[in-house]
């Protein structure tokens, strides 16, 4: 019969230690960025919401009724947004989850975008969609598609420039689900050629290989954000 192994005491603490090293990571940001402060007089935001004392916590709090309401899509890109996140629904606080209802006009463009805290899961209620994402450079930038059709499930993996087009003859609707209470969206030539103050056009005009006068012209448009 073999006899118990003792292992001394400063070695079970190692271990602990190594292990609470291994798994323990800074949180999540739940927005584009909270700068450190000493002086917590005049801080104003904290990586999240501040919490309700949860005696106070009502049906409301966990209730939206937007995303039954049809979004406006007679605008340049033919898709509205309805999101259904913290701002919306106070309860989602801490859940990192959110929602989000898109309609779309026949060839409706929810345009190439990324979600920089928030992978995203879109389910086709009505109509027929072509959707895909591409891949990061150290993966050549690889483009995955597909259509989908009512009752069809696509994943669009967290950080990644995805995209849908209603490639029907009719409107379609499509609820996203997200993987953050504040996933945040970042619309790739909105971001690009309608930032505030503009981006420098000769930094565009190399990274993009066109004329500065073709970068100058895309920077007036009116880039349209639909959510």
């Amino acid at each position: 019969m073999m006899k118990g192994v003792h292992f001394p005491l400063s070695i079970v603490a190692t271990l602990a230690l190594a292990t609470f090293l291994v798994s323990a990571s800074d949180p999540s940001p739940l927005q584009d960025f909270c700068v450190a402060i000493n002086n917590t007089e005049s801080a104003v935001f904290v990586n999240g919401k501040f919490c309700k004392d949860p005696k106070l916590a009502t049906a409301n709090d966990f209730f939206f009724s937007g995303l039954r309401i049809p979004g406006n899509t007679s605008n340049p890109v033919g898709s509205f947004v309805t999101p259904a996140n913290v701002e919306q629904i106070a309860g989602l606080n801490t859940l990192g989850i959110s929602l989000a209802r898109i309609d779309f006009a026949p060839n409706g463009l929810n345009p190439p975008h990324t979600h920089p805290r928030g992978t995203e899961f879109l389910i086709v209620l009505e109509g027929t969609l072509y959707v895909g994402f591409v891949t990061s450079n150290g993966d050549n930038n690889r483009l995955f598609t597909k259509v989908l059709n009512k009752g069809d499930v696509f994943v669009f993996p967290v950080g990644l420039i995805h995209f849908q087009l209603n490639v029907g003859h009719v409107n379609a609707l499509a609820v996203a689900g997200l993987s953050s209470q504040n996933p945040g969206v970042i619309t790739i030539a909105n971001a690009v050629f309608g930032s505030n103050p503009s981006i420098n056009p000769d930094v565009l005009a190399k990274a993009f290989q066109v004329d500065d006068k073709e970068v100058e012209y895309l920077q007036k448009q009116f880039w349209y954000n639909n959510n």
